[in-house]
């Protein structure tokens, strides 16, 4: 086998490995959260626990929110009337609380991890 070939082939299982890598992390159930009048709908949303999941956040308001949560480590500025996607890890069971940092008195929920 020549060097050329070589760094074909291992070209090639690197690419495989990080695709098969990306498709095991994405893979899981996504969850929905729709803030509207800077409000979350549902205010607790239920996940399965020690599965990674997708969480889409849709924003309604006619003005960006900042999606915040310290324990799942997450934060992001929404913008009006549109979406944000987020990977969530594997989660231990428990309570996983987030905010709208923007409207923090009204906009609060929590993920619950079962």
């Amino acid at each position: 086998m020549t060097y050329s070939t070589f760094k074909r082939l291992m070209g090639a299982i690197t690419c495989a490995a990080c695709f098969a890598t990306y498709t095991s992390v994405s893979a899981g159930e996504a969850y929905t959260l729709t803030l509207k009048d800077h409000r979350f709908e549902p205010a607790q949303l239920t996940i399965k626990a020690e599965t990674p999941a997708t969480l889409v956040v849709k924003n309604l308001d006619a003005t960006p929110e900042e999606f915040e949560s310290k324990t799942l480590r997450i934060e992001k500025i929404i913008p009006a009337n549109s979406e944000a996607s987020f990977t969530i890890r594997a989660l231990k069971a428990g309570r996983y609380k987030f905010v709208g940092e923007f409207h923090e008195d009204s906009a609060k929920g929590e993920l619950i991890a079962e």
